[in-house]
């Protein structure tokens, strides 16, 4: 068993997926609303090299879920350095189920967001950070790919997947998240 003298992986609520789903806002309005402390995973991992853009998207996407697994190791130990009576909600793209799985007591204390392919064109068409002109084909694909993964990790693992259309925006989908993690912000 991991380390955890807080009891805070224990209690942590865990929001992973793809890029451009939220999962950062999202994690912020519950922390506004519940009271709890939000971890912003992507936001404290220390990235590795840069991925070659001539890199296939296969290969890419091999070496992003190995990054994902060291810097995984170096969130646990922020996170267990963290000490609150309330749960404390991480979210980001490397929080991966097969990752976050033998951690928690119920499959329930994690909900992954992934994109439709009709809003992932939106996000592209309209986000300023969306990736220059020659790289979209090979990171669009690696980031379909790793939406595809984390999908079938989390249905294997009884993990709920909760697609973005859009048709919500960030408030609608934090009330989805809030309603899905309800028995563990109601105590």
């Amino acid at each position: 068993m991991t380390r955890d003298p807080f009891g805070t992986l224990r209690k942590a609520l865990w929001i992973g997926g793809a890029p451009w789903t939220g999962k950062s806002t999202v994690a912020r309005l519950l922390a506004e609303r519940h009271g709890l402390t939000a971890y912003h995973h992507d936001d404290r991992a220390r990235p590795g090299s840069p991925l070659p853009d001539d890199l296939p998207a296969g290969d890419q996407l091999a070496a992003l879920l190995a990054e994902f697994g060291h810097r995984f190791d170096r969130a646990l130990d922020d996170l267990r350095t963290l000490a609150s009576p309330r749960p404390i909600v991480a979210e980001g793209r490397g929080l991966r189920p097969e990752l976050v799985a033998p951690l928690v007591d119920s499959p329930g204390r994690m909900v992954v967001l992934v994109p439709t392919e009709l809003f992932r064109q939106h996000q592209l068409r309209h986000r300023p950070d969306a990736p220059a002109i020659p790289q979209q084909r090979t990171r669009l694909t690696r980031d379909r790919m790793l939406a595809a993964q984390a999908v079938r990790a989390a249905r294997e693992l009884g993990i709920r997947v909760i697609e973005i259309d859009g048709r919500l925006g960030p408030a609608g989908v934090t009330d989805v998240v809030a309603e899905h993690f309800h028995a563990y912000l109601d105590g």
